[in-house]
């Protein structure tokens, strides 16, 4: 580990005139990755320097970023891909210093609030009106129609903290909540909407809420019981409905757009969705980042393709 007066010595020479010995104390600086990052942002907080500040700010966010990427390459290979922990290191990439057993206590809360209400006899509806009555009427959730494409709502310490956010965003939260309290709702990938699948049959043995969806056939089609759109409170749809909506679009009924996917499938919309919100703000430095982003997670974001939101994420 570097000390301090090690740290300050080589940043004073960031401000050489010779780039080559600039370079050089970047590259050392960049190897010591995530150990340096308290210091420099000390260093960062002390220096009056605005061009100093500038140049250990962006090696701060190069290291910080190298680790994010890092982190999903190990979360992407492990076995359950939890989606929470997914959720917390897409929003990392906005809120590097972000406290996890924080947001974590705030979805076990909103987990007491409903397991208080849950009783064992109950049917699949009465579960799911209880959880929306906790959701949307006790802790206030709601869709932002407002600001639809704003990056805070596909953050989720954001939309904690909000109460509002996307269909993907409130759908992570819900069916979270839900898988904590052995309650079979998954993500359902559909175009323009993400929204929520209510399992039958699955499985016997009680749920552990970190696990990946059960992967279905399209011949168990029958163990969707029926659907929550999550941006509507909770409203309860069936498959006729997802027909139709597909039909309005114009689109082919894939069955991947009826039967629950993958929690990095769903982390790659919520990076979708980020690229969405950029691309309108024209950050594209952030877009770029995000393209890495999606890389890393096995996907694809053609940053020369005309940048048509529909097509990225959801649409309002």
């Amino acid at each position: 580990m570097i000390t301090e007066r090690e740290l300050a010595a080589m940043l004073s020479l960031l401000d050489d005139t010779d780039e080559e010995v600039v370079k050089s104390v970047e590259g050392h600086l960049l190897s010591l990755g995530t150990d340096a990052v308290t210091l420099l942002e000390k260093y960062w907080d002390s220096d009056a320097d605005p061009r100093v500040q500038e140049k250990v700010e962006r090696l701060v966010n190069i290291i910080q970023f190298d680790a994010l990427k890092n982190e999903l390459i190990a979360w992407k290979n492990t076995p359950d891909k939890d989606l929470f922990e997914g959720f917390y290191l897409i929003t990392r990439y906005q809120y590097p210093n972000l406290n996890k057993q924080e947001l974590d206590n705030k979805l076990n809360k909103i987990k007491l609030d409903a397991w208080l209400e849950l009783k064992y006899d109950l049917t699949a509806l009465e579960k799911v009106r209880i959880l929306n009555h906790i959701f949307y009427d006790v802790n206030v959730f709601k869709g932002d129609t407002a600001t639809y494409h704003s990056p805070q709502n596909s953050f989720i310490n954001t939309v904690l903290e909000r109460r509002k956010g996307n269909p993907i965003s409130l759908a992570i939260i819900y069916s979270i909540i839900a898988q904590r309290l052995n309650i079979p709702i998954f993500g359902v990938n559909l175009p323009q909407h993400f929204i929520l699948a209510y399992m039958d049959n699955y499985p016997d043995q009680p749920l552990e809420y970190h696990e990946e969806p059960p992967r279905l056939s399209p011949e168990l089609f029958s163990d969707v019981m029926f659907y929550i759109n999550p941006f509507n409170k909770g409203l309860v749809f069936s498959k006729y409905n997802v027909d139709e909506f597909l039909r309005q679009l114009r689109l082919e009924p894939l069955d991947s757009y009826f039967l629950p996917c993958s929690n990095i499938e769903i982390i790659k919309r919520v990076v979708r969705n980020l690229v969405t919100a950029y691309t309108q703000t024209n950050q594209r430095d952030k877009v770029e980042q995000l393209a890495q982003i999606m890389e890393t997670l096995g996907g694809k974001i053609d940053l020369d393709a005309p940048e048509n939101p529909s097509d990225l994420g959801d649409e309002e």
